[in-house]
């Protein structure tokens, strides 16, 4: 997409399937690592960017090191902060050799899981913004 407006109820225009599983304040973006996507290709898994239900796809980052309560800045106005690793959903299965979706799962293989945030600051984002780190205390 050439850009996408990011409120704090998620993206514009987005919805999801199960809300009581996804969506609201606190899972109102859900990210995921280019990387991570790339290397789960390179290991025979059909997934792509945007496949597992990831509303921004981010790259340049060291993925396994982000944490709950970190913070990403994306572009000149949106802010997040990240508030917890997301559970893979069987809707998923279909990315995975063997249907095994737990692929993604933070408990059996930390570091490859999705993150769900809060949007503090809302704004429009575009590919190839820069995105930047802010940790937790």
């Amino acid at each position: 997409m050439p850009e996408a407006r990011v409120t704090v109820e998620g993206v514009a225009g987005d919805r999801q399937r199960n809300l009581e599983a996804h969506g609201g304040v606190d899972r109102a973006i859900c990210l995921f690592s280019l990387e991570a996507i790339e290397a789960l290709q390179a290991e025979g898994h059909s997934i792509r960017p945007g496949s597992s239900g990831e509303n921004l796809t981010i790259a340049g980052l060291d993925w396994p090191k982000l944490l709950p309560g970190d913070r990403l800045r994306i572009g000149d106005t949106v802010l997040l902060e990240l508030m917890s690793y997301t559970a893979p959903c069987k809707y998923n299965a279909q990315w995975f050799a063997n249907g095994d979706f737990s692929r993604i799962s933070q408990k059996l293989h930390p570091g490859w899981s999705r993150l769900y945030a809060r949007v503090l600051a809302e704004g429009v984002v575009r590919p190839g913004d820069r995105v930047t780190v802010e940790e937790h205390a």
